[in-house]
């Protein structure tokens, strides 16, 4: 069972490695979105 959850892991670390700016690039869009939500909830 540990083998399999390394093996997920490692596909996973891979896949996201293999497409590196863009995956980086989103998600820092996503944060940025709700950063801005929370401050909007916060503010009003």
């Amino acid at each position: 069972m540990k083998k399999i959850m390394t093996v997920l892991f490692l596909m996973f670390f891979l896949l996201f490695s293999i497409q590196g700016c863009n995956t980086v690039k989103g998600v820092g869009k996503d944060i940025e979105k709700a950063g801005e939500a929370i401050q909007k909830t916060t503010d009003s």
